[in-house]
């Protein structure tokens, strides 16, 4: 079964770190491109970063550019996102998705982040 599980996400101080993770099962991760993007109520789903398949180039959001790094590990099949210098802004639902050829793999549930002041 082709699944995306994120997780690694939790309540965390303003200035505080975590590291995200995207798992996959049923397929190689590591040929895909892989997004990770987050939402709040009411607001559409935005694009944080980005990791090619073929090279690894990266992209960030110029919200989070110099305090997000994404990364991937093709031997666990997972993608992650290191969370530095935390802003409340940061709050939201994490999702990653990969994408291929115009193919984009379902939606996982997300993880939550949440961030005290």
């Amino acid at each position: 079964q082709v699944q995306l599980v994120e997780s690694g996400g939790g309540l965390v101080q303003s200035g505080g770190s975590l590291r995200l993770s995207c798992a996959a099962s049923g397929f190689t991760l590591g040929v895909y491109a892989v997004g990770w993007f987050r939402q709040v109520p009411g607001k559409e789903r935005e694009g944080v970063s980005c990791i090619t398949g073929s090279d690894g180039r990266t992209n960030y959001a110029d919200s989070v550019k110099g305090r997000f790094t994404i990364s991937r590990d093709n031997a666990k099949n997972t993608v992650y996102l290191q969370m530095n210098g935390i802003k409340p802004e940061d709050a939201a639902t994490y999702y990653c998705n990969a994408i291929r050829f115009g193919y984009w793999v379902p939606w996982g549930q997300g993880t939550q982040v949440t961030v005290s002041s």
